[in-house]
């Protein structure tokens, strides 16, 4: 198969992973811009595994990883550039490395992923759609790699599973999630202590925030739709940047009577990074594909270029003819 950049891409199976994993001795572990628990959690788990075997790794994050996921982050080590083997975890573009896109987007040996909208932009590619988050993945993979899982690894991969499936929420959750996650309690973990941190600990800055963005919410098309923005402006009010943002998307799943719930978060004076979540009758991967985006069926994203009002003016207008194909609401009026 062949990615964007006409670079072969082969995609590996799980035992195919392990045993590339096994061959080489130097890895630095890529993580997503806005780092999620998944993404650090996979990273971490993956970078603690590779120790246990012998081998030298270090993570780098394109942004400053938020404190609440000091229970499993640690310094890494130092990895040369020119002789390591560049992984990317949870990356399903490498426009999502940010600030690291421009030394390693065109140089990712592998990839580890779950995400349908996979662009094939690394060298090698193991891809399992039906995981709920990568760290399900990569529980397998040190599993059949038979590495020795750590109270600290097992900390990482249970907040990476717990991140993906809004703690064991979601539709992606299936028998196996659960029963991985069964898995990780025989460790010392202290899965309250993570959830609390990880769903329910928020600052006041942040609480300020929120309450900033309900006030601005708009509602579309017989109110199945809500739309939140964050502008630059609130965040240097408030102070939060960045991963302080990423719960602001799933306030729209709660609303009820919503069918998609839009999140509008400006990057710059010119680009906005839009999070779409959806119900049955829509789906967000799709219509964040028709931005140059993606994601899951429930739960995907894009960057838009524009000001606020232009980018949500091309949302709309998307959503509506989306809503009007599966018939989602009775009318497109706005």
């Amino acid at each position: 198969m062949k990615n964007k950049d006409n670079i072969s891409c082969r995609e590996l199976t799980l035992k195919q992973t392990a045993r590339y994993l096994k061959k080489h001795d130097n890895y630095i572990i890529l993580t997503h811009t806005s780092p999620d628990g998944d993404t650090l959690g996979s990273a971490y788990a993956l970078y603690y595994g590779l120790n246990e075997i012998g081998k030298t790794a270090c993570v780098l994050c394109p942004d400053v990883i938020p404190n609440k996921y000091d229970f499993f982050v640690r310094p890494t080590n130092h990895v040369h550039r020119e002789n390591a083997t560049v992984i990317a975890v949870d990356i399903a573009d490498k426009k999502l490395l940010g600030a690291l896109t421009e030394e390693f987007g065109d140089i990712v040996d592998l990839c580890i992923d779950h995400h349908i909208t996979n662009s094939h932009y690394a060298k090698n590619l193991y891809l399992d759609t039906n995981a709920s988050a990568t760290a399900e993945s990569v529980f397998e993979l040190l599993t059949v790699m038979r590495v020795n899982i750590n109270d600290v690894t097992a900390r990482a991969l249970y907040a990476g599973i717990a991140t993906d499936t809004g703690c064991f929420k979601y539709s992606n959750v299936t028998a196996k999630t659960h029963i991985i996650a069964a898995m990780l309690y025989d460790y010392n973990i202290n899965t309250g202590e993570i959830n609390r941190l990880m769903f329910d600990t928020k600052s006041k800055n942040l609480l300020d925030l929120e309450r900033r963005v309900l006030e601005g919410a708009e509602y579309h098309f017989n109110d199945k739709c809500i739309i939140l923005s964050v502008t630059s402006e609130m965040q240097d009010i408030t102070g939060c940047y960045g991963s302080d943002l990423e719960g602001i998307a799933l306030i729209s799943r709660s609303v009820e009577g919503i069918d998609i719930g839009i999140t509008v978060k400006q990057i710059d004076k010119e680009q906005f990074k839009v999070s779409f979540r959806t119900f049955e009758k829509l789906n967000s991967a799709e219509i964040a594909k028709q931005f140059g985006g993606g994601g899951h069926k429930s739960a995907a994203a894009a960057v838009l270029k524009g000001d606020l009002a232009s980018v949500k003016a091309q949302i709309l207008e998307v959503v509506g003819k989306c809503m009007e194909d599966c018939n989602a609401g009775t009318s497109v009026n706005k």
